[in-house]
C-alpha cells in the first residue's frame, strides 16, 4: 500500500506541474516508467500510460522468505480525442495489461474505497470454480457490497440492503445475481463471448487461454502492456460490445452483467457471515443523491437500448431473470407515483376535495390493507436479515426521498442527453470526509449545505405537507379527508430531518436559505393556483 500510494502521489504531482524532472525519477524502473512521459507536456486529461512492476513474485520475498505477490501499477493513457467510458474503459485496460502480463484465469473487481476484510475469501470463493467442469457455464462469483462508518440509523439508505443482499438471494435461484461493480470474481473467459461462442481478440496474448511464460518485466511484455493501454488501440475492435466490459451505460455493471447473464452464463452469490469486502459511504445527503442519480441516468440508458431488459432480456434468459433486472432498470419511474403522492392529496386537502374512499366506505379498507402489508413486509424482511426498524425507516425515507430529487432529475439528464443538450456528465461520488461533516453524520444529523435544484422539490413537498396537515386540523372532516390527512402527516413525519435543516439548525450543513425561500414561494404559487382552479 505504502509503494502504490508513494507512486500515486508522485504522479499526481507531475500532473499539477505538467512535466516530469528528475526528483519524481529516484530508481531504475521509475526512469523506464517516466520516460516516455518526457515527450511533451500533459494534464489530467491528456496524458500517456504509465505501467511500473512495484514487486515481482519471482524475486521479491517477505521478512519469511516467502514470494510476494505481483503488484503493477498502472495509469492508462488518457486522450481528449477518445472517450474514456469512464469505469469500464478502465476495467478493459487493467484487463488486456493483465492478461499481457499475467493472464490468471480469475479476475476480481474493487472499488478504489474498498478493502479486503476476510484473507480466507480468495480461497472460498476458488472452491466454487474448482467444480467448473460440472458447472461450465460459470462466469463469476459476486460478493454482497457492504460498508463500513455507517453511522448507527444509517441515514441516507446508504445500505441499500434490498439491492445488495437482499434481492440477490432470489436471482440466485435463476441466472444468478447481477454484478455490482466491485467485490466481483470473474472467469476470464467470460469476457471473450457467451459458454458456447467465442470471440477471437485482435491479439493472440489478450485471449483467456494465453500462457505468459516470459519475466512480467521484459521489455517485451512492457511494450506489449504499453500499446493494449493506449487509448486508440479499442479503434475498429469488438472491446466494450463484444469482449470485455460492456460500454453504452453510466452503470456499466448492471449493464456488463446483465449481457453477460443474457449471453448464456451464470453467476453465484456469496454472502459468507463475515463481510468480504468492507467499502466507504458519502456522507452527505447530495452526494447520496449525486450517486443514485447517475444510477439512474446509466439504468434508463439500458432500458431504452436494443438490449432493453424487457424485450432483450425476456428473449434472451426468460420473463422471471429479467424481471430481476427490470425491477432496477425502472427505478426512475418510481418519480411519477411518489411525487403525486407528494403534491396532490395535500393540494385536495387544502380545497377540501376528498379524492380517496371515506373512511365509512368498504373500499376503504382495501387501501390501509395495501399499506400496511407493503411496508410491514419490507419492515420485517430489513429485520429478519440482520438489520433494524431504524434503519429501514430511514430507507423508506430515502426511497421517497430519492423520488423527488435523483430520479426525476436523472431522468431529466438521460432525456437531456439523448436530445444533445449538455449535461455534466460522469463524476465520481465523494467519500472524502470532513471533521465537522463526519462529527454530524456520525450523530445522525442530515447534511444539505449545498445550494443544488435537487433540493426544491424536497423542501418544497416537505412545506406543502406541512401546511395542509395543520390546516387539516382546522377544516378536517374524518370521514372524507382522513385517507389524506394520513398522507400529509406521513409526509410530515419523513420530513422532520428536513424541516430541522431550514429553521432550527446555524451548521454549515443546514438547508441553504436560498432554497427554503424558493420553496416557500413555490408552495404559494401551487396553493393559489389550485384554489383558482377548483
Amino acid at each position: 500500500m505504502e509503494m502504490y500510494e508513494k507512486m500515486r502521489t508522485k504522479i499526481e504531482s507531475v500532473m499539477e506541474k505538467g512535466k516530469v524532472t528528475d526528483e519524481y525519477i529516484t530508481s531504475g524502473e521509475e526512469h523506464e516508467a517516466f520516460t516516455i512521459w518526457k515527450q511533451g507536456s500533459f494534464t489530467r486529461q491528456q496524458h500517456p500510460s504509465v505501467i511500473q512492476v512495484l514487486l515481482e513474485g519471482s524475486e521479491d520475498r517477505d521478512i519469511e522468505g516467502n514470494p510476494m505477490p505481483n503488484l503493477i501499477y498502472m495509469s492508462r493513457e488518457k486522450s481528449k480525442s477518445y472517450p474514456h467510458h469512464f469505469k469500464a474503459g478502465a476495467l478493459n485496460a487493467l484487463l488486456r495489461v493483465s492478461a499481457v502480463m499475467t493472464n490468471a484465469p480469475i479476475v476480481l473487481t474493487l472499488d478504489c474505497d474498498m478493502y479486503s476484510n476476510d484473507p480466507q475469501t480468495a480461497k472460498k470463493v476458488l472452491c466454487y470454480y474448482m467444480d467448473l467442469p460440472d458447472n461450465p457455464n460459470l462466469g463469476y462469483i459476486q460478493c454482497p457490497q457492504i460498508y463500513h462508518g455507517l453511522n448507527k440509523s444509517d441515514i441516507y439508505g446508504s445500505e441499500y440492503k434490498p439491492l445488495f443482499q437482499m434481492n440477490p438471494i432470489g436471482m440466485d435461484g435463476l441466472r444468478g445475481p447481477n454484478y455490482v461493480g466491485t467485490g466481483c470474481f470473474f472467469n476470464r473467459r467470460v469476457f471473450f463471448g457467451g459458454p458456447s461462442s467465442f470471440v477471437q481478440p485482435e491479439i493472440a496474448q489478450l485471449g483467456p487461454d494465453s500462457v505468459v511464460n516470459m519475466p512480467i518485466n521484459g521489455k517485451e511484455v512492457m511494450k506489449l502492456a504499453d500499446q493494449v493501454a493506449a487509448c486508440n488501440y479499442e479503434d475498429q475492435t469488438n472491446w466494450g460490445s463484444k469482449i470485455g466490459f460492456k460500454y453504452g451505460s453510466l452503470v456499466e455493471d448492471y449493464y456488463t452483467g446483465f449481457r453477460l447473464l443474457c449471453e448464456g452464463w451464470h453467476s453465484i452469490f456469496h454472502d459468507p457471515k463475515r463481510p468480504a469486502f468492507l467499502g466507504d459511504v458519502p456522507i452527505s445527503l447530495y452526494d447520496a443523491l449525486g450517486q443514485n442519480k447517475r444510477w439512474c441516468v446509466g439504468l434508463l440508458e439500458v432500458t431504452f437500448s436494443k438490449y432493453s431488459t424487457i424485450i432483450y432480456g425476456v428473449k434472451s434468459m426468460g420473463f422471471l431473470a429479467a424481471h430481476s433486472f427490470t425491477h432496477y432498470a425502472f427505478w426512475p419511474i418510481w418519480t411519477i407515483p411518489i411525487a403525486t403522492y407528494a403534491f396532490l392529496p395535500s393540494l385536495a386537502l387544502l380545497n377540501g376535495i376528498s379524492i380517496f374512499p371515506k373512511v365509512s366506505d368498504p373500499w376503504f379498507y382495501l387501501y390501509a390493507f395495501l399499506f400496511l402489508v407493503a411496508y410491514g413486509q419490507e419492515c420485517v424482511d430489513f429485520i429478519i436479515s440482520g438489520s433494524t426498524f431504524e434503519r429501514w425507516w430511514n430507507d423508506q425515507r430515502m426511497w421517497l426521498i430519492r423520488g423527488l430529487t435523483s430520479y426525476p432529475f436523472g431522468t431529466l439528464e438521460y432525456f437531456n442527453k439523448v436530445l444533445g443538450i449538455a449535461t455534466k456528465g460522469f463524476s465520481l461520488t465523494s467519500k472524502v470526509v470532513d471533521d465537522e461533516q463526519g462529527k454530524r453524520y456520525d450523530q445522525g444529523v442530515f447534511e444539505f449545505g449545498v445550494e443544488s435544484p435537487m433540493f426544491v422539490p424536497l423542501s418544497t413537498a416537505a412545506i406543502l405537507n406541512l401546511v395542509a396537515f395543520l390546516y387539516g386540523f382546522l377544516k378536517i372532516n374524518l370521514d372524507g379527508l382522513f385517507v389524506q390527512m394520513f398522507i400529509a402527516g406521513f409526509g410530515v413525519l419523513n420530513s422532520i430531518p428536513i424541516y430541522e435543516a431550514m429553521v432550527l439548525r446555524s451548521d454549515k450543513g443546514r438547508m441553504p436559505t436560498k432554497i427554503t425561500v424558493i420553496s416557500a414561494s413555490l408552495v404559494v404559487v401551487l396553493c393559489v393556483s389550485s384554489m383558482f382552479l377548483h
